[in-house]
């Protein structure tokens, strides 16, 4: 019976606020995909990149204050109660990223919707005058509802939110709550009549292979797929890197910060002109021109530039790393996808799989979250290659550094454990010495 009221409790909980975040993520989803086309109609408007940086930044620095951590914000708050995370930080993410988005910086879409997914979470959690846990618990579920709305991946969604806030651990009390967001939020953005792009792998044809008549596997294949996921992990570390030293290097160069996303919306329209083609701005899903590079082009031979995946990387580096704002997902989906087509054709592999396979495997080293990338493969592509998801995940995780994305993201368990280092004890030992001392003050 006490499982029971758990259960219906936690419903009656999270219903409306997913309802909510899936409203929200679904408005957004749109107003983006008509700014990114407004852009295709007027190239003159990625001109105003620069100037659309400085708007942002003064945004940020009149309304959006704290909000501008972003998702780091609400990991933190879930690790540790702290400010809290504000009520305008859902609208001031969303009306910035769509003012990157339309003048042509390239950005994403999952930060923006785990940040309205975070923000709606903790203002209901003040409606509902909940308690401390019980808050970390609806931000949690505000992650999911955010992250599975916006891709349409539910599971994905619940697993991520769970995944992401720990390196080794996984927030496993969370589990009802975080799955129910985020189905009851990609069940909103459905009924919206949003519709997600849809991405296949073209069927493999049947050819005998070593040891066939022994084993259910292609082993040459899966060395493959070895061999390319390492160079995923390696993509993921050298995204995660650059982004953190775009930061570090452009806070050097300019003292007056509003300069330094003036500086990076002039460097993207340069190097645009210079490459001669618009494909790595904006998102990289739709197609401005017959022939561009985008993601599902990614999956058909030839769809790709050998460097596509290292122009994206440094198309997004420089706009998120300048204060333009979006997400780093859909970017890295583009990164791997194309990174994949490149490899495939060195490899003599299956194109629309290597394209898969870095499409989720350059996130999961990214992110540190190789299980929720292994049910994306799932979610979005079908179960029939799951070993290779998997490999291919949880190899880039291994391959992609001690560190990702986020900042906020903590370590409980490393990817290799190292005595030297000791990690697992410091984080004991900074967790006991945090909870002496706030027995201490009260």
């Amino acid at each position: 019976m006490k499982t029971f009221n758990h259960l219906i409790r936690w419903t009656l909980l999270i219903l409306p606020i997913a309802i909510t975040i899936g409203t929200v993520v679904a408005f957004f989803l749109w107003l983006l995909t008509a700014a990114i086309h407004l852009r295709f109609q007027y190239k003159w408007l990625l001109f105003l990149l620069p100037f659309a940086g400085v708007l942002i930044h003064l945004i940020y620095q009149s309304v959006g204050k704290s909000s501008e951590k972003g998702n780091n914000l609400i990991m933190d708050e879930i690790h540790e109660s702290g400010g809290g995370v504000p009520w305008r930080m859902a609208p001031v993410i969303l009306v910035t990223t769509i003012i990157t988005h339309l003048f042509g910086g390239s950005a994403g879409r999952e930060g923006t919707a785990v940040q309205i997914g975070g923000s709606i979470a903790a203002m209901f959690g003040k409606w509902f005058n909940l308690n401390e846990q019980d808050t970390k618990m609806v931000l949690t579920a505000g992650i999911a509802a955010g992250f599975g709305a916006v891709f349409g991946t539910p599971v994905t969604g619940a697993i991520f939110a769970m995944e992401v806030l720990t390196l080794g651990r996984i927030k496993y009390d969370a589990l009802f709550p975080v799955l129910v967001a985020s189905i009851i939020g990609d069940l909103t953005v459905s009924a919206w009549q949003i519709h997600h792009t849809a991405y296949h792998i073209a069927v493999l044809p049947q050819t005998p292979y070593f040891l066939s008549d022994y084993l259910p596997i292609d082993l040459l294949l899966l060395s493959k797929v070895i061999a390319a996921s390492v160079v995923f992990g390696l993509a993921s570390y050298l995204f995660s890197i650059t982004v953190h030293q775009v930061k570090k290097v452009f806070a050097k160069l300019f003292k007056v910060s509003w300069m330094i996303p003036l500086a990076g919306g002039l460097i993207l329209i340069g190097l645009t002109y210079l490459i001669g083609k618009p494909d790595y701005l904006s998102l990289g899903v739709d197609a401005e021109y017959p022939g561009a590079v985008t993601i599902p082009s990614a999956f058909i031979q030839g769809g790709a530039d050998t460097w596509s995946w290292l122009w994206k990387t440094i198309y997004t580096t420089l706009t998120l790393g300048t204060g333009f704002k979006g997400g780093e997902v859909t970017p890295l989906f583009y990164i791997g996808a194309t990174l994949g087509n490149t490899l495939s054709a060195l490899l003599n592999a299956p194109v629309s799989l290597f394209a898969a396979l870095g499409f989720i495997a350059v996130f999961a080293g990214a992110t540190n979250t190789p299980l929720a990338c292994t049910m994306m493969g799932i979610e979005l592509f079908g179960g029939e290659y799951t070993l290779f998801f998997a490999v291919a995940c949880f190899t880039s995780y291994f391959f992609s550094g001690r560190s990702g994305i986020y900042s906020a993201q903590r370590t409980a368990v490393p990817k290799i454990f190292d005595e030297r280092l000791g990690l697992i004890e410091d984080v004991q030992k900074q967790g006991f010495m945090k909870r002496l001392l706030s027995r201490y003050k009260g």
